[in-house]
């Protein structure tokens, strides 16, 4: 079963939907990248639910509450985020 992946993102932010994005285009070219399950969590409109957690820049990843990427996205750093969620 894969970990649990928190997306912390702004609604405005364009590297938030470029990381969206990307996202489904790694899923798309990986099928095995659909069991992980994203917890997408606007940290404007959701605030309780990003207490406790350290970082600076949106799109940021968690997995298993371990920080893997902050800031500007690409597309390896995405593949990192699943392959952190699929590592057994």
């Amino acid at each position: 079963m894969p970990k649990h992946v928190k997306m912390m993102i702004l609604e405005s932010c364009p590297f938030c939907r470029q990381a969206l994005e990307i996202a489904q285009t790694l899923v798309a070219e990986n099928p095995e990248f659909a069991a992980v399950q994203i917890e997408v969590i606007e940290e404007s409109r959701e605030p309780e639910k990003i207490k406790g957690y350290d970082y600076w820049y949106v799109p940021t990843y968690f997995v298993d509450d371990v920080k893997i990427h902050e800031g500007v996205p690409s597309k390896e750093k995405v593949r990192q985020v699943f392959l952190a969620a699929l590592e057994k």
